[in-house]
């Protein structure tokens, strides 16, 4: 405590409550191809919905990757997923030409000022799904609905029930736009506008009543019925002294392909501003642009659109320019490339830093030599706090009946050997409920899942592997079912057999990691204990930082250890332990080097793999304690 210069009492704390913490061992690390979505971004989702949310639902280029996700889904709930793609994929803009905006860091640091070319918006994220949408913005009270004063001249059978084309004023063509809605008989009926040519308006529906010239004719925005009123002036620009700020915006999957319905409405955003410094009523911003950036899943904001020529200045004594019909219109340009190998690599490379992101499980999906070399060496060998979960190629399981044993082992002796990393034997097939077909799905995705479900149902240092705790979901069948003799080929190489057994599922079978030496820590249970071990006492140690080695720390640290060592030994996670945190391992030598030792010696406990049942056959007469002896 600090020294006192008077009499006086002052009051300090010491906490000598730490714990061993608990630490995460579920949670997953995916990068690889998806429809929709930000690219390079860590995204966490807990849910195949959620999964089908943030990026799209699979189609026939990235439903590997889907189903990969989807399968670690069904039986954990906390996944990172990393969109990978090729550089060459587009986001689809209103210009047409598309334009690749990664995610919402790049757009909001390159382009949020108005600085692209590409148009007044982008859809949100790269791909083909972003041509399905349109944007329809309401600028004005005159854009929202309207009298066009009378019709001009009506042709001899414009008038007559039936007819689909009516002759406007020039004036009030000027006041109509493609798909407004335009009423003939006072807004009983109102009928959407196929196309406006000059003075020309073809309607979508015949006119049901006959029609005379000098006729009032009233229209209205295609969306209207979607709001409450027409845009007019905020309060906000009112009481700075402008006017006209006010517009209303609409997104629109116009093709279907996001919702299964054309013409579905996706957003709406009501009585936004032009002004930059608006503010809603709650105080938060109501400046178009910046609702959008902040609220919207499907689209960017990229320009003021053409005779918004004050739109986005300040409101103080600005009237803001009106704009007297609805402006639509369509994206197009939107492309996406599957990722290649550099791709997928520079996706995953966002999981390799451990105090930036907490994993315990990165899943390979359908993975190359390179790949999960690079996922085995520089993340989990790196951070040694994950598992690699990986699977054979496609090409060396699906359709290669006969062949699957000698390509899986070719495949394995390209791997490095690695207690952090397990490879598991087949593909399997499994209905995709999007596009009503069956596809083959490496199995990684429910290898590693069911390390999750262990982890739920006992804990991390149980095997994931056998009947009790290996039991896979959704599959229809194996591309490969290996037999007893190939099963004893391929454990012996380390990887693990997935079997399906008649009546019993299909199951994993084997619990090897990659490690090729004789070893505890070829197995996945002691590799999963020991990372939970290292994880949980180097978070309790760091708080020793900077403390005195002495024998106060050195005994606090022992007394930190062995509970937590002690609870473990109770879940049956390690038969035995010491630690020795002392002046034996803590010298004169070490304590002048600033460090700090503590030694930690665990038994580990070991799964079942093989087991011998031997049945003997005795005499009648024969004693039993005559065979085996006296218990």
């Amino acid at each position: 405590m600090a020294f006192q210069l008077s009499p006086g009492v002052n009051v300090s704390e010491i906490d000598l409550t730490t714990v061993v913490p608990a630490v995460g061992t579920t949670q997953g690390a995916f990068s690889g191809a998806f429809q929709w979505g930000p690219i390079e971004k860590r995204i966490l989702v807990d849910s195949e919905v959620k999964l089908v949310e943030r990026f799209g639902k699979p189609d026939a280029n990235t439903a590997t990757s889907f189903f990969t996700a989807a399968n670690f889904l069904a039986y954990g709930n906390n996944l990172r997923i990393v969109r990978a793609a090729n550089t060459n994929s587009n986001n689809a803009t209103t210009g047409g030409n598309g334009i690749y905006i990664k995610n919402e860091d790049e757009y909001e640091e390159n382009y949020f000022n108005g600085e692209g070319t590409f148009g007044d918006f982008a859809a949100r994220y790269a791909g083909p799904l972003g041509n399905s949408l349109r944007i329809s913005i309401c600028p004005s009270a005159n854009a929202f609905s309207g009298n066009l004063t009378s019709l001009a001249s009506i042709t001899s059978n414009a008038s007559i029930v039936g007819n689909t084309t009516i002759n406007l004023s020039t004036s009030g063509a000027t006041l109509i736009a493609n798909n407004d809605f335009i009423s003939v008989d006072g807004g009983t009926t109102y009928i959407r506008v196929a196309q406006i040519s000059t003075t020309i308006v073809t309607l979508a529906t015949a006119l049901t009543a006959n029609v005379s010239a000098g006729t009032s004719v009233l229209r209205k925005w295609q969306y209207a019925d979607n709001f409450d009123g027409a845009p007019g002036t905020s309060t906000f620009v009112a009481d700075k002294g402008g006017s006209n700020d006010e517009m209303h915006i609409i997104v629109i999957d116009e093709d279907g392909q996001l919702t299964g319905s054309a013409n579905t409405v996706l957003e709406k955003y009501a009585y936004l501003s032009k002004a930059s410094d608006a503010k809603s009523d709650s105080g938060s911003s109501s400046y178009y642009p910046r609702v959008i950036f902040n609220r919207s899943k499907y689209i960017y904001w990229g320009d003021h659109t053409s005779g918004g020529t004050n739109w986005g200045n300040a409101a103080l004594g600005i009237t803001y320019t009106n704009i007297n019909t609805p402006v639509s219109s369509s994206l197009a340009g939107g492309l996406y490339e599957t990722p290649g190998t550099d791709d997928l690599i520079r996706g995953y490379d966002f999981f390799k830093d451990p105090e930036i992101v907490d994993i315990s499980l990165v899943l390979a999906g359908a993975t190359s030599q390179t790949v999960a070399t690079h996922l085995i060496g520089n993340i989990a060998e790196a951070r040694k706090d994950c598992l690699v979960f990986l699977s054979p190629r496609r090409d060396d399981v699906v359709d290669q009946a006969g062949s699957e044993r000698a390509n899986i082992t070719t495949f394995r002796n390209l791997l490095t050997s690695s207690s952090y990393a397990v490879i598991d034997s087949s593909w399997k097939y499994q209905y995709d409920k999007y596009n009503d077909v069956y596809r083959y799905i490496p199995m990684n995705g429910d290898t590693a899942g069911l390390c999750v479900r262990t982890d739920t149902e006992r804990d991390p240092w149980f095997s994931p592997a056998g009947f009790n705790r290996g039991q896979i979901k959704n599959v229809i069948k194996l591309s490969f079912n290996p037999t007893k003799a190939e099963r004893d080929e391929l454990y012996k190489i380390g990887v693990n057999p997935v079997v399906t057994f008649p009546g019993e599922g299909t199951i994993l079978f084997g619990d090897k990691t990659l490690l090729a030496k004789p070893s505890a820590f070829d197995r996945i249970n002691v590799r999963r204990l020991f990372i939970v071990l290292e994880k949980a006492i180097a978070k309790a140690a760091k708080f020793s930082l900077f403390e005195f080695n002495d024998e106060f720390t050195r005994a606090q640290f022992v007394a930190l250890v062995e509970p937590f060592l002690r609870d473990v030994q109770g879940r049956r996670g390690i038969y035995d332990f010491r630690v020795v945190c002392d002046e034996t391992n803590n010298t004169g030598e070490v304590i002048d080097r600033n460090e700090f030792i503590g030694d930690i010696y665990i038994k580990p406990a070991r799964s079942i793999n093989f087991i011998q049942l031997n049945f003997v056959a005795v005499r009648t007469g024969v004693a039993f304690d005559e065979v085996v002896g006296k218990f």
